[in-house]
């Protein structure tokens, strides 16, 4: 039997995902955070991982990207899917709009429904959960509070919903990643991440790493730098591509950014969703 770990507990928006991905008997595996996720599928607590890695409205999600990019993880991302994201306001049986005073929130949620916050519960302090489901269980337990959380959260637990839609774009996804060891083969539908690291900041890195992919005709679907975490200015590129690591297009531009480059990581080659 598969043992799947995810962001829990159940609930969550991980949990949907997990269960769209079809496996026969999975058996979930609740972890508190998305570091935790990463470390039971490390240490063999899970066969596979899935989490969060990119939002239509708040972008990439950070704790994904260093779990893939940092350290001396050997995980790999193995398949991709993409959720469509649906918020409602869920507080304890019997709270109005007007008894709320905090919102608990994840702070991807918050940062998805901000608009609709501020203009229906201006000057409600909003708290970090763990995770959405965490905060629909703070809501149901703490008068005064609510929580932006799933429609399946707010049922499993009792919670009764005051807005059922509060994101602030109709077009709400998430897209999702699975985790484990090893590359998967091709298929000829494929994306690739990686991680590219400079070896110094210098004029023209980003046109030269970006050169590469275009003398190769490699489409780059997503491209962001991020902190190196070394020190403040020293950064590194994320960057998705359409094809796998074994098309000799891609193997080309990999090969000519390892001779210019520190390092090049190969975050996942795996289907496109």
């Amino acid at each position: 039997m598969p043992r799947y770990a995810f962001l829990g507990p159940s609930g969550t928006f991980s949990e949907e995902a997990l269960l769209t991905l079809g496996v026969e008997n999975l058996e979930p595996v609740s972890c508190t955070t998305i570091e935790e996720v990463f470390e039971a599928v490390e240490r063999g607590l899970a066969d596979a991982g899935v989490v969060p890695i990119e939002n239509s409205i708040e972008g990439s999600v950070p704790a994904t990207l260093d779990g893939l990019a940092f350290g001396n993880t050997q995980l790999e991302i193995q398949g991709e899917l993409v959720l469509d994201i649906h918020f409602c306001l869920a507080v304890a049986p019997g709270t109005s709009l007007a008894d709320v005073t905090s919102i608990s929130a994840h702070p991807q949620a918050s940062g998805q429904c901000r608009r609709w916050l501020e203009r229906n519960l201006p000057g409600r302090p909003v708290v970090a959960a763990n995770s959405n489901a965490d905060a629909v269980q703070t809501a149901v337990a703490t008068p005064g509070v609510a929580a932006l959380g799933p429609k399946l959260a707010a049922e499993m637990y009792g919670a009764e919903i005051l807005v059922p839609v509060v994101e602030d774009y109709a077009g709400n996804q998430t897209r999702f990643v699975v985790i484990g060891r090893g590359l998967c083969a091709r298929t000829g539908n494929d994306k690739t991440s990686l991680a590219l690291f400079m070896k110094k900041d210098r004029p023209g890195t980003l046109h030269m790493i970006l050169s590469e992919f275009v003398y190769a005709q490699v489409n780059l679907t997503k491209i962001q730098s991020r902190p190196t975490k070394r020190q403040l200015g020293d950064y590194m590129f994320f960057i998705d591509l359409e094809g796998h690591v074994d098309d000799q297009s891609v193997s080309t531009a990999l090969d000519c950014l390892r001779l210019k480059l520190r390092e090049v990581k190969v975050l996942g080659s795996y289907p496109r969703a």
